[in-house]
């Protein structure tokens, strides 16, 4: 009996010290190292009559968030394109708003963390519309955290050595390239944002016109057969025999 319970409070005073669980998968990579670069993302969505849709989106300190965003069709009765866009910072603070129903929002993060858009459709109370939606980060002065380590303990050992040399050179380059390309295809989205707001423009009025044509045309026949139906009443004749006689 004595055993056994010296050999629980071994148990006991032992465990606690190696059990536990892992907290952090990557204890000498910071989350820099881990999510730094460029993204981006394109897609539409529907928004219902008063409706809300919010959406998150990383971004780390120093970084370029850009936001661009149009109406390309709207349905119901008043036909409002106006859209109100919000954009808070992961402490929920508001970063940048919009109403309108097109725009771009571009701005510095000041903090690390998911920042939150929201399009609200409060302007239309019966009608739904879609919203093509374009969205990223991108950091114009990005240098990997590792690389920057190693030149600048080659800078210390070799303060003497020339640092322009040919490979550095392309380095930089094709950094500047590759930034060139992003910003060339976030142009290239809203152009192709504004085309699709154009064509959905175009097709909404179409039908529209050929509605209306189709109901004008449609009363036009009415009210000129009715218009002879009338007139054919108001000489309408009585053929009478020998025995009776016309009256007045």
């Amino acid at each position: 009996m004595l055993c056994q319970s010296l050999c629980l409070l071994l148990v006991l005073s032992w465990g606690p010290v190696n059990a536990g669980p892992l907290t952090d998968p990557h204890p000498d990579i910071t989350d820099q190292d881990l999510f730094w670069g460029a993204d981006q993302y394109d897609f539409a969505v529907v928004l219902r009559a008063a409706g809300m849709e919010c959406f998150w989106h990383f971004a780390h300190y120093g970084e370029r968030f850009y936001l661009s965003f149009m109406v390309q069709w709207v349905t119901g009765v008043g036909l409002d394109r106006h859209l109100s866009v919000t954009v808070n910072a992961p402490g929920g603070l508001l970063v940048s708003t919009v109403d309108d129903a097109k725009g771009q929002i571009n701005f510095e993060a000041k903090e690390t963390g998911f920042y939150q858009m929201c399009f609200n459709n409060f302007h239309n109370r019966f009608g739904t519309m879609q919203v093509f939606l374009s969205f990223g980060v991108y950091y114009d002065g990005y240098q990997d955290p590792a690389k920057s380590k190693e030149e600048e303990k080659k800078k210390k050992e070799e303060v003497s050595k020339d640092l322009n040399n040919t490979l550095s050179v392309i380095e930089d380059a094709t950094n500047k390239v590759e930034n060139y390309v992003f910003h060339m295809f976030r142009h290239y989205n809203f152009g192709r944002m504004r085309k699709s707001a154009d064509f959905f423009l175009l097709l909404s009025n179409s039908r529209y016109v050929s509605w209306w044509s189709a109901a004008l045309s449609i009363l036009i026949v009415t009210s000129g057969y009715l218009q002879l139906l009338f007139l054919k009443r108001l000489f309408v004749t009585k053929t009478v025999t020998g025995d009776e006689k016309p009256r007045c």
